[in-house]
């Protein structure tokens, strides 16, 4: 069995990450990280991501698994981008979300995707590969699932029973897991897991 560390202290997201993943880990053994945070100072997700996960091999000598994910927002030219979880300089999600819809008050083009790089870092090398999940941004939150800026992204695709598109925080967790950039991002990364660790 191959144990990988999963470089977050994030609950939200260990959880979410061990849904996606299941049993397309095989025997692989995915744990949490309790070493020190990376400086996040690169300009991109992937850089993050790469930056989390050396800093998470480095600290355990494991394989280790990381993210940076965010919500880049057309009309305002990818903001937040890689600075989503810090946009309001609270590091507060309600905050954030708000800040996000008051720089979008009357602002016709709403469009917007839900952003992951997934990274790889291991004995053999680094690997990263990104997912994205296309939407827009609505104009309230709704819904009480997800976190971050769940509330107020509605998914593309969206063809629910009642007829009412939904946001990803009333998406059940098996719909979002299916469907979502993180979801995307980690079916990617578990293609080269199996090739690397069987």
């Amino acid at each position: 069995m191959t144990t990988l560390v999963l470089a977050t202290h994030n609950a939200h997201k260990v959880g979410e990450l061990r849904r996606i993943l299941g049993a397309r880990l095989g025997d692989h053994e995915l744990v949490a990280y309790d070493g020190p945070d990376a400086i996040e100072d690169a300009d991109t997700f992937e850089g993050n991501a790469l930056l989390k996960a050396r800093e998470a091999f480095a600290h355990t000598g494991m394989p280790a698994l990381a993210d940076d994910s965010g919500i880049a927002v057309d009309a305002l030219g990818g903001a937040p981008g890689i600075r989503s979880a810090r946009y309001a300089g609270t590091r507060d999600d309600g905050d954030n979300l708000r800040l996000l819809l008051t720089n979008l008050e009357g602002v016709a083009d709403r469009t917007a995707r839900f952003v992951c790089a997934a990274a790889l870092v291991d004995a053999d090398g680094e690997f990263v590969v990104r997912g994205e999940w296309p939407g827009v941004v609505l104009e309230a939150p709704a819904g009480d699932g997800g976190f971050g800026y769940d509330p107020i992204f509605r998914p593309d695709g969206q063809d629910p029973a009642d007829g009412r598109p939904r946001s990803a925080a009333e998406l059940t967790p098996a719909e979002k897991d299916a469907a979502s950039h993180r979801a995307r991002a980690f079916g990617l990364l578990v293609e080269e897991l199996r090739r690397r660790h069987g």
